[in-house]
């Protein structure tokens, strides 16, 4: 596996896009997340179908031809750096076959954030773009609006990601051991979805293979596991990064579900790393090549995330 292009850092005066590509988007918190990218000198779009919701599925933020319009046209915009996307929810997958990713490819590198359902997006730019993304907080989402450490370390990440080159976090090695790799991953259950799907990734084999979920019981995550090491997905995965697993079961019971279905892939595992759906959640970059050590709980990037 191959590091992927690198976008640009932002600078401050750039103009980010705000999109809604999954589900509705709360007007107050997209107001309080305007508010902090503002206050690191950001330009903010909002784009026109971000609060719509869908007149039948409840679930979505507007049709899937206006969220992938939104993004689309955000993308393709000469005046936007970066994507931000304001929430997930679900309705990702529903637009990845609606872009033209050829016209995508022809706007160039620039940066696109987010997490949870955004994972869906995170492995299309990576499998159709070959664009490194940021697996962080979302412009709407309560952990960013709310909370200092998530800011600090996404905005670190935006605008001097050299020095945030090495992540570190409280994680323990739940496998111990050191390994080299390329960065990829996100929700597990998006993952496990995405199997069998039109350029789909088919192995994480050189890789390092970020893993969360949130809200599921431990035999849905035992079905989501169990799906890619039956996918071969797991297949030559040089180490795994484990995030957050906000609302599911009590985490010794997860622990025993992890390491029962992980122990015998004969790589660094390293738990509670830190991103996902957890407060404070650390921003990954998707698609660079690193060093994980899972004693220490670190994962030191060899290139800084954005250009």
């Amino acid at each position: 596996m191959n590091p992927l292009i690198r976008p640009s850092r932002l600078a401050p005066g750039a103009r980010v896009a705000v999109v809604a590509p999954s589900g509705p988007v709360p007007e107050e918190r997209l107001q309080a997340g305007l508010d902090v990218l503002r206050g690191w000198d950001l330009d903010p779009v909002v784009a026109p179908h971000v609060l719509d919701r869908h007149g039948e599925l409840a679930y979505l933020a507007g049709t899937d031809a206006d969220r992938a319009a939104d993004l689309q046209t955000a993308w393709c915009d000469p005046a936007v750096d970066a994507v931000l996307c304001a929430r997930g929810g679900y309705g990702a997958q529903r637009l990845v076959d609606l872009l033209d990713w050829e016209a995508m490819r022809a706007a160039g590198p620039k940066v696109l954030v987010g997490f949870s359902d955004v994972t869906a997006l995170h492995e299309a730019f990576a499998n159709r773009l070959g664009l490194v993304t940021l697996h962080g907080p979302m412009a709407a989402g309560v952990d960013f609006i709310k909370n200092s450490r998530a800011q600090d370390h996404l905005r670190a990440t935006l605008f001097e990601p050299e020095s945030v080159r090495t992540i570190a976090s409280t994680g323990s090695a739940l496998i111990p051991g050191r390994a080299r790799g390329v960065t990829l991953g996100g929700c597990l259950c998006l993952l496990a979805a995405e199997i069998g799907t039109p350029y789909a990734r088919t192995s994480a084999r050189g890789g390092l293979l970020c893993l969360e979920d949130v809200g599921e019981e431990t035999y849905r995550l035992d079905r989501y596991l169990t799906q890619l090491l039956r996918a071969g997905l797991f297949d030559g995965v040089r180490g795994v990064l484990l995030g957050s697993w906000q609302e599911c079961e009590p985490y010794e019971r997860v622990r025993a579900l992890l390491l029962d279905r992980l122990g015998g892939l004969g790589v660094p595992v390293v738990e509670e790393f830190g991103f996902g759906h957890g407060e404070g959640a650390l921003t990954m970059p998707l698609g660079v090549s690193a060093e994980l050590d899972a004693g220490a709980g670190t994962l030191t990037l060899d290139e800084p995330a954005l250009r």
